[in-house]
């Protein structure tokens, strides 16, 4: 219930904010349905493997022809979790939960070397669209793929 009154009140501020001031009359059937919309559109997960999994099919939905790989964090400790391959670019995500797990070692270096050669992110449910949005410009067409120049 809390969380139905806290939508209530930021369509009303920002009915206030559009309309010069005039507040308007919204129905509550109108909030209630928004707010299961949001809930719905937020999904908690319990596992970050089921969260990968669904990031992967909307990755690879988002991308025709993509292909999305899991890492193995047993072959090299820290590697973030998906490979993302599409044309001639590349991406890597780190995959958590929630916004709040932290980091386990290597991880930060390996995100770090790895944006530096091409795309990397750390990826959660909070932050889905927006890193996804900034991979979508990444792949935009007719960029070419970061490559590490040889000495």
């Amino acid at each position: 219930m809390k969380g139905l009154l806290k939508a209530n009140f930021s369509i009303r501020r920002n009915f206030h904010s559009y309309n010069g001031g005039k507040v308007k009359y919204v129905p509550f059937f109108f909030v209630f349905f928004l707010e299961i919309e949001r809930i719905s559109y937020m999904k908690n997960y319990k596992k970050e493997s089921d969260f990968q999994r669904d990031l992967k099919d909307e990755i690879e939905e988002l991308f025709p022809g993509s292909l999305v790989l899991k890492n193995d964090p047993g072959f090299i400790q820290g590697i973030p979790d998906l490979t993302v391959l599409y044309g001639n670019q590349w991406a890597i995500l780190e995959c958590k939960k929630s916004g709040k797990e932290p980091y386990r070692p290597n991880q930060e270096r390996y995100l770090e070397r790895t944006n530096d050669m091409s795309f990397s992110r750390t990826i959660y449910p909070e932050n889905k669209e927006a890193v996804l949005n900034e991979l979508q410009e990444a792949f935009r067409v007719g960029r070419e793929a970061r490559l590490p120049r040889s000495k």
